[in-house]
């Protein structure tokens, strides 16, 4: 399947090799990066649910759509601030990851030393 915008990675395709330190390295960023985009998906919903919260008490005519609309937006909210958490365990589950991996190389005599 060819991309029209780029090539995406997948951290996870990659379980049968061996992965080094510098892999998880750069998978933990990916999360952390998902984790940000996550925060600020929830952050600008809860804003605009907000928005639309005070439009519905401001025009009466409307305000039946702009309570749906708030609770679109609180959902989604919700839903962005969930996929932050996620990505937080994500990230830190790569950290463990990436130490253990350090942890190998160091001691790559089987113990002889």
């Amino acid at each position: 399947m060819v991309e029209e915008f780029g090539e995406t990675t997948n951290y996870e395709e990659n379980e049968s090799e061996t992965k080094t330190s510098e892999d998880y390295k750069e998978e933990k960023k990916h999360h952390k990066h998902l984790e940000e985009i996550g925060g600020l998906g929830a952050v600008a919903a809860g804003a605009f649910a907000l928005h639309e919260k005070h439009k519905a008490e401001k025009d009466p005519e409307n305000a039946h759509k702009h309570k749906i609309e708030d609770g679109i937006a609180a959902a989604a909210a919700i839903g962005a601030g969930g996929f932050a958490f996620h990505e937080h365990h994500d990230k830190k589950e790569a950290q463990e990851k990436r130490k253990d991996a350090a942890e190998e190389k160091k001691h790559h005599f089987g113990g002889l030393f």
